[in-house]
């Protein structure tokens, strides 16, 4: 299933969302200017290696500083294709605006990094013998998606299901798809420890680890009291924007 679009407009503009995008893709665009070797260099040097933090005396004979952590940040800006990174900054559109609503755009690129961050370790701790650079915002957009999970219980997402060549496109409600998500990574995460070499180059438990720091972190971002007025309740129970809908920004 993929998702096209929300069901909650967002209130404010959303800043740190669209800076966090554009620095994806200026950084992806800079990485599409580089040969072959020197990519492979510039990703084992910048992408997190788990034997580089967790086998020192490997990370040292390969040329690659066991000391240096920065890769657990400049990791979750970059991205190994096209596809990877249009997924990837798709997925922080369509939920990222509303957790950002919820927190500011200055709280919001800290719980953002903060995510990243933990779903860099956990996927250290989960390979520590992969030697393979880990690349992508996936880990901290989890973190965003675990957010909006608590966050906004009355959103319905707009799905695709490519069926054989027949597009269908139907709501579901958030709660649902974000569970099945989650639950999707816990399973391929699991049979990925039994298999050798992993299973389609996916760190399924950084996703994993992501998710569960959003939903977690969220209760120490998101504005309260005076900060931040809930919506109403609509006859339908769901959430309706107290703004004039000529002021509603759509996804």
């Amino acid at each position: 299933m993929i998702p096209i679009r929300d069901t909650i407009p967002a209130r404010n503009p959303a800043v740190a969302t669209w800076t966090l995008i554009a620095v994806n893709a200026v950084i992806f665009l800079l990485e599409l200017t580089m040969a072959p070797p020197e990519l492979e260099q510039f990703a084992h040097l910048f992408g997190i290696v788990p034997a580089r933090f967790m086998h020192p005396e490997w990370a040292a004979a390969v040329g690659l500083s066991p000391g240096a952590y920065w890769p657990f940040l400049t990791s979750m800006f970059l991205h190994g294709s096209g596809l990877h990174v249009l997924g990837n900054m798709w997925t922080l559109w369509i939920f990222g605006d509303n957790v950002e609503d919820r927190m500011g755009p200055g709280r919001f690129a800290v719980f953002y990094l903060l995510c990243g961050l933990i779903a860099g370790i956990v996927h250290v701790v989960t390979n520590p013998d992969s030697t393979l650079p880990t690349l992508g915002a996936s880990g901290a957009i989890a973190g965003v998606m675990g957010a909006y999970f608590l966050l906004f219980p009355h959103s319905r997402v707009v799905v695709l299901l490519p069926l054989l060549f027949l597009p269908l496109f139907f709501e579901l409600p958030a709660v649902t798809y974000l569970a099945f998500w989650a639950l999707s990574q816990v399973f391929s995460g699991t049979l990925s420890l039994s298999a050798p070499g992993g299973m389609g180059g996916i760190a399924w438990w950084a996703h994993v680890g992501g998710f569960a720091a959003g939903v977690i972190l969220q209760f120490l971002f998101v504005k309260r009291g005076r900060d931040y007025r809930p919506l109403a309740r609509d006859e339908y129970g769901l959430e309706a924007a107290w703004v004039p809908a000529d002021q509603w920004r759509r996804h």
